[in-house]
């Protein structure tokens, strides 16, 4: 799914009307009416007091068309007007109009002051005050407002986004932003939803089908992609019925260090559960016996060094090779890992160690194949780009160095990111199950077994990501957030795979047959 940035929105509306020889107070129309749809799907005629506060912009005017149909309908709605400037849109005032029409209670204008209406807990309030084209700090009393929201405890729903929010930066006052229960967004989310910062200010999100004009839909190229498994679906390359080991590669793991063998093992097991035909695990001597007993599967190649990688050197040549899980930053491993990155021509995957060791030697990234793939945590992510002022500006530094040195960066989170130049990838699955030991072991482990298969690195970063969130959300149905390994996650990655294959009606049986109702 695209997520559009403001300007292509406007650009949007204004294609439709022109396309659809429609004004933009029709498009209106028909964008409220779909809020009118959803609430009065899930209200059936209720009598919960509701209470609508239009600004006077767009926006605003989106809250007097939900408004009147609410009234129409049967509905105990009070509407409020938000007096908080001289400028009112066209379309407001067309629909101030119409609303004065079909209800002699006519909307109640609240102007500079803060005696705001009472509103209870049962209560339902619609934010219908700022839009996206907010530019400007809000009023002290407006701001008064949107924390009597808060305090009322009734639940928030907010039109397109919530009031207070900018699309392009993170707000500076956070009591100058409503607090939305859910979002009801316009065409496509926005990025903010999704962000450490901002997704604080929307509890849930929808989006509503307001009939843009598909052939903007559909060709505008857009900075952000939102991932999920439509969206993955097609990347997926399957198998023939006489396939062989051989054509899937040979995924080669490099790290390991006296007490962190294990980041290999979970590595290499993530590798060759995720596709790769073959699988070998460079360690130090001391990890030899470990990974022979604990996972059969593997080739096991050995530095000449007891303890750390102290010299990369094997005879075999990998498809693609996935370094830095548990190899520590000894001097001799950082000089084993210039030496090997000068001489080293297969794809590459670097997480933990060898990022760190990017960071202390900023000058061996120009030793990097291209589109190399790092897997950084946040605190690996600063060292290696610096500190950021807030979640844009961390974007933006990303994006720069992903250009400046060709290389597919993944920013780990809740809504983990892959950037790759200018484009952002933001994925929707996963859960605070996976903030556990090794579960980013696991990921440099996913990418590195789908490249291995012949996925290009992009494809199989964000693929991975999604496959690895995707494992995660089906484990914690069994484990729950808190006894959830990442152990876990390579054994129920199988169940991710075949769940891109699965229709809704097939989950629900599947459902029914684990609660033994088939």
């Amino acid at each position: 799914m695209k997520i559009f940035s403001k300007d292509q929105i406007y650009e949007g509306d204004k294609l439709t009307a022109e396309r659809q020889n429609i004004t933009s107070t029709d498009l209106m129309e028909r964008a409220a009416t779909q809020i009118f749809n959803w609430m009065h799907m899930r209200m059936q005629g209720a009598q919960v007091p509701i209470h609508i506060f239009c600004g006077i912009g767009n926006n605003g005017g989106d809250g007097l068309v939900l408004g009147r149909h609410l009234i129409t309908h049967g509905y105990n709605v009070k509407t409020y007007i938000v007096n908080c400037s001289d400028k009112r849109s066209k379309d407001f005032l067309i629909n101030y109009d119409r609303i004065k029409n079909v209800t002699k209670d006519w909307p109640t204008l609240l102007s500079c002051t803060e005696d705001f209406p009472e509103i209870h807990q049962d209560d339902i309030i619609v934010d219908a005050v700022f839009g996206i084209g907010l530019n400007r700090p809000i009023d002290d009393w407006v701001k008064a407002l949107f924390m009597h929201f808060k305090s009322t405890k009734a639940f928030t729903l907010s039109i397109d986004i919530p009031s207070g929010l900018n699309t392009e930066r993170v707000p500076k006052d956070e009591d100058a932003v409503v607090w939305a229960g859910y979002t009801l967004s316009f065409a496509a989310p926005k990025l903010v939803f999704f962000l450490p910062e901002t997704a604080k200010y929307t509890v849930q999100w929808e989006v509503l089908d307001i009939g843009l004009d598909q052939e903007f839909l559909y060709t505008t190229e857009t900075e952000v992609d939102l991932i999920g498994k439509h969206d993955v679906l097609p990347m997926y390359i399957p198998r023939d019925k006489f396939s062989h080991k051989g054509q899937f590669g040979h995924a080669l793991i490099i790290g390991g260090s006296y007490g962190k063998i294990g980041a290999v093992i979970l590595a290499s097991r993530a590798a060759l559960s995720a596709g790769a035909g073959l699988i070998s695990a460079y360690v130090p001597k001391c990890g030899y016996t470990t990974l022979q007993s604990s996972f059969p599967e593997a080739m096991v190649i050995t530095d000449v060094n007891e303890k750390l990688i102290s010299k990369i050197n094997f005879k075999i040549e990998p498809t693609v090779i996935g370094f830095g899980v548990g190899a520590g930053t000894n001097t001799k491993t950082i000089q084993a890992f210039e030496s090997f990155l000068k001489i080293n021509k297969a794809p590459l995957v670097i997480d933990a160690d060898g990022i760190n060791i990017l960071s202390k030697k900023k000058a061996l990234l120009k030793l990097l194949p291209e589109t190399t793939v790092l897997t950084p945590h946040p605190k690996e992510l600063e060292r290696l780009i610096g500190k950021w002022k807030d979640d844009f500006d961390k974007l933006k530094k990303v994006k720069i160095f992903s250009k400046k040195h060709d290389v597919i960066i993944v920013i780990k989170g809740a809504n983990t990111i892959t950037v790759f130049q200018d484009k952002l990838y933001v994925n929707t699955t996963g859960n605070p199950g996976l903030a556990t030991a090794g579960s980013g072991d696991v990921l440099t482990g996913i990418i590195t077994g789908l490249i291995s298969q012949g996925y290009n690195p992009l494809i199989a970063t964000i693929f991975g990501v999604y496959l690895h969130g995707k494992s995660a959300d089906i484990a914690v149905e069994h484990l729950g957030y808190q006894s959830l390994i990442a152990s876990h996650i390579i054994e129920y990655l199988g169940d991710a795979y075949l769940d891109l294959f699965k229709q809704p009606e097939q989950l629900q049986e599947a459902e029914k047959v684990e609660e033994g109702e088939a």
